[in-house]
Formats: structure tokens, sequence, C-alpha cells
């Protein structure tokens, strides 16, 4: 899921969420969970740092507006590893793919990216999880409650609808930029 959550698809706290789920069970489990997650992260990144990168500041435009890239830009140029640990650490509606797309497109060092997602994905996980320890059985009692699994369901076909966008998105990207 943290491969899902930080790549190209659209499954806003699905990690979070799963986690906590995941702690709440099994506290024992803890950092296998963190790790997990994190490493999910990276992996996501990695991914989405392979195409980015190829395509670099001509897909960013593509990608987004003017305004926001140059935005994007200055920032990345004067405290890129500031920008990423803020986006890996924030949660959603906070844009993280925006950033990282951006920090490779701008040719922002491929380790020190992966690097400091792995270190700021930890951090978030680990407090997400201590969360989860701490209020237990109220997490339990909410996971099970009927509201809850339409939450789900409605949550699980808004990620769907998300994903297809943002696959289409980056095919006509693609193929936008092979011609």
């Amino acid at each position: 899921m943290g491969v899902l959550d930080s790549s190209f698809l659209f499954l806003p706290v699905g990690n979070d969420l799963l986690l906590v789920a995941l702690v709440a069970e099994n506290h024992q489990q803890f950092l296998v969970y963190v790790l997990a997650g994190s490493l999910g992260s990276v992996a996501g990144v990695a991914l989405l740092d392979l195409v980015c990168r190829k395509s670099g500041e001509e897909g960013l435009k593509k990608m987004m507006p003017p305004r926001r890239l140059a935005y994007l830009k200055n920032k990345m140029q004067e405290h890129a590893g500031v920008a990423l640990i803020i986006a890996c650490l924030a949660p959603p509606p906070f844009p993280f793919t925006t950033v990282v797309a951006a920090a490779s497109a701008l040719q922002y060092p491929r380790l020190r990216l992966l690097g400091t997602v792995l270190g700021a994905r930890a951090i978030r996980f680990s407090l997400i999880g201590l969360a989860a320890i701490w209020l237990n059985r109220e997490i339990l009692r909410i996971a099970n409650s009927s509201e809850f699994a339409w939450f789900m369901a409605g949550f699980s076909v808004l990620c769907v609808l998300g994903s297809t966008v943002s696959i289409v998105r980056w095919v006509r990207l693609s193929r936008s930029k092979s011609r």
C-alpha cells in the first residue's frame, strides 16, 4: 500500500489507516509495520522519481500551472530537503506527490531524496503507530462499526476513480512527450 500511496496512484491516508489498524491489533509488530510502510513509501517514490527525472522541468510544465511550478522551483532550489520533509510528514491534502515530482524533475540527488523520504516517513508512521497504541480501544470500536465499513467502501471507490484519472494523466503526458 505504501508503494501505491507514494507513486502515481490516488490513495490518500490509505497507508495511515492500514498502519493504525495493524498496530491497534498487534502492538508487538509496531516497528515492522513502521518499517514496511516507510520502505513501501520509498519504493513508490523511486518509481515516481524514475519517470519525473526523465521528463524534467518540461514534464512539470504539463502537470501543473505555471505559478505553482515557479513557486515549487524556487522553494526546491532554496530548501528542497526541508520541503521534502514537510511533504513526508504532512497529512493529505498536502501535495506530497507534487513535491516529490518537482524534486525529481529538478534533479534533486536521488539518494538524498530516497533517504529523506525514508527518515521522514519513518517518523510520521512512528507517530501514527504510537497514537494507535494509545487510542487502541477507541480505534477498534470505530473500525468495527457499520459506519466505518460504509466510509471505507466509499473511500475505496474514490481511490479507484482518482487512480484512474492519475494513470490516464500520466499516460497522456508520456505520449505527448514522445511525440
